[in-house]
């Protein structure tokens, strides 16, 4: 990435990070809000400043505080969690660019459903021993094979806002 950031592996701090989803329903009456609890994952910034790493959720950890929605939505009408139970980004290269930007290009996974996404990240902090990174980006669910939709109901695509930090991992 740059010298802001130190050459090598990295390790996602589960307990500081947090990835959340927000979507249109009831014909953009009501957003559904949710985040997955259970997300885990690495990164190496190379000694030419590039970045590459993996993210990955547990489909299963999603939580609206509706326990009927969360049932509904791990079925396979959804995210089909008992047979595609991870949802995963593999990053393929990031680099920092001018005011803390970061340029990320990777791979979408979702109900073993693969699609490039290419992002924009903002680097909120950085220093020798952890790295925060912000991202907000849009997923069209269609994409992925969720194409349940009763009545019309839900237009739009899902916004996903992610507040990841990065510990420098130990040997």
């Amino acid at each position: 990435m740059s010298a802001a950031v130190e050459t090598g592996l990295w390790q996602l701090d589960s307990g500081a990070s947090s990835v959340t989803f927000r979507h249109k329903t009831m014909w953009g009456l009501v957003t559904v809000k949710g985040a997955f609890t259970s997300v885990s994952g690495q990164g190496e910034v190379r000694a030419d400043g590039s970045a590459v790493g993996s993210l990955k959720l547990e489909a299963a950890s999603l939580d609206t505080k509706n326990a009927k929605r969360d049932t509904h939505l791990r079925s396979a009408d959804f995210f089909d969690a008992d047979n595609h139970p991870g949802i995963t980004y593999d990053v393929t290269g990031a680099e920092l660019r001018d005011g803390g930007e970061v340029q990320v290009d990777g791979e979408l996974t979702v109900r073993g459903a693969a699609r490039p996404l290419s992002l924009t990240a903002r680097l909120a902090e950085s220093d020798a021993d952890a790295v925060t990174l912000h991202t907000e980006f849009e997923v069209d669910r269609s994409h992925f094979g969720m194409g349940w939709n009763q009545l019309g109901m839900m237009r739009g695509l899902t916004t996903v806002t992610a507040a990841l930090r990065f510990t420098r991992a130990t040997s």
